[in-house]
């Protein structure tokens, strides 16, 4: 298997990673705050209680990793586009490799190993599973940030039926689905005001 077959890239120099967390970045300027987080989140649909808690779990978690050889924190709490790839923690699918790219092999494994009920998709147990399968040792950190973002992501993005599909979790990878999570809600308001 090829490089180019193993990786994905996307245009404008930026890498997988760097694009799954643009869509919090509200005024585009390469830097995301706690409240672009937290608008961010609101736009895809979470409410006002998730939203916070995430807002602050994320940018206090990972403002410090982004911003390399600061010694003194940030009280804004940024998180620094282009140094995502800093921010990737334990403990995790391996989905992103350690320059932000998508390892598409890694993407394919999850499923390969966990996906017994329906081949293209995670339920709530298999996904329990997977991340019990990603937890290296004493990495608590990271088994919490995994438990978290794939919590969130079932919360928010399974279908009717439980189940978490294969084409959703790309997507989140690449960060379309909050794109088409925001266009939803939009539609859907628009709908219930006719």
């Amino acid at each position: 298997m090829g490089v180019e077959s193993e990786f994905e890239a996307i245009d404008n120099n930026q890498n997988v990673l760097q694009k799954h967390v643009e869509f919090f970045d509200r005024n585009n300027d390469g830097v995301i705050y706690p409240w672009e987080t937290f608008q961010g989140f609101r736009a895809i649909g979470s409410g006002i209680v998730l939203s916070s808690v995430a807002a602050i779990f994320i940018n206090v978690g990972l403002s410090g990793k982004t911003r390399p050889g600061k010694k003194c924190p940030n009280l804004l709490f940024p998180i620094i586009i282009e140094n995502i790839k800093m921010a990737k923690h334990g403990s995790d699918s391996g989905v992103y490799d350690e320059h932000g790219r998508f390892v598409n092999s890694k993407f394919e494994e999850i499923f390969h190993k966990y996906a017994r009920t329906h081949p293209d998709a995670l339920t709530s147990d298999e996904l329990n599973e997977f991340l019990k399968g990603n937890r290296e040792p004493k990495d608590y950190g990271g088994w919490i940030g995994g438990l978290s973002e794939w919590k969130i992501l079932y919360y928010l993005a399974k279908d009717k039926d439980g189940l978490l599909k294969k084409d959703t979790i790309r997507s989140v990878y690449d960060g379309s689905l909050f794109e088409k999570m925001a266009a939803e809600k939009i539609n859907k308001k628009k709908h219930c005001e006719k």
